[in-house]
Parts: C-alpha cells; structure tokens; sequence
C-alpha cells in the first residue's frame, strides 16, 4: 500500500485547513476528511466550463469568472471552448494553491 504524503497546507481564510496530499502519481486538495479534488478525477470541474459556456455561447465578447483556481481543471477547460475575443477571470481567496500550481502541482497545472 503506497501512503499519502503530505506536502503543503493552507488556511483557508476564516475556515479551516486545506492539506495537498500525493499517493503515488496523483495529488489531492483534502478539507478535513473530504477529498475537494484529485488528478485522478476532473470531470465536474470541466463540466463547469463546458456547461456555462453552452450557456453564454453566441455572447458578444464572453466572461467566464471562475471561482477557485483548484487545480486548474476548470480554467483548461474553459480556455479550450472560448473564442479569442472571450475574456476569463480566475479569483483565488487561498494564496497557497497558486503557491503549489507553481510547485508540486506544476505538472498538473
């Protein structure tokens, strides 16, 4: 059995604590017992991208806002659907996942 190795944390702000695990090839972004994330899954993330884009397709000029960079999932999707004159805003409220996308989420990312 491969264990999980903790690699960084992160507070988020006025909640609790984010832990980025690797077991094996894949990273996890863990919150408390629930796993938010994981390289071995991303189809709701992408679906997210995908969904709000069939919606606003044929907008003039569209903006998606994406709420959490994660692990970047939702951000490759979408940059793969919008047209060039589309616009994309990501807000991050926790430093740290920047922090690990330019580090041990680099590959992923």
């Amino acid at each position: 059995m491969i264990p999980r190795e903790l690699i960084g944390t992160a507070q988020v702000p006025g909640g609790e604590e984010l832990r980025l695990f690797r077991h094996g090839r894949d990273l996890m972004i863990v919150l408390d017992r629930n796993e938010l994330m994981s390289t071995r899954r991303s189809g709701s993330e992408e679906a997210l991208a995908t969904m709000a884009w069939e919606r606003i397709q044929g907008t003039r000029k569209p903006h998606i806002l994406i709420g959490g960079y994660g692990m970047g999932f939702t951000l490759r999707a979408a940059l793969k659907v919008l047209p060039a004159d589309g616009a994309i805003t990501v807000v991050e409220l926790v430093h740290e996942i920047l922090e690990w996308a330019r580090g041990p989420m680099a590959e992923v990312a």
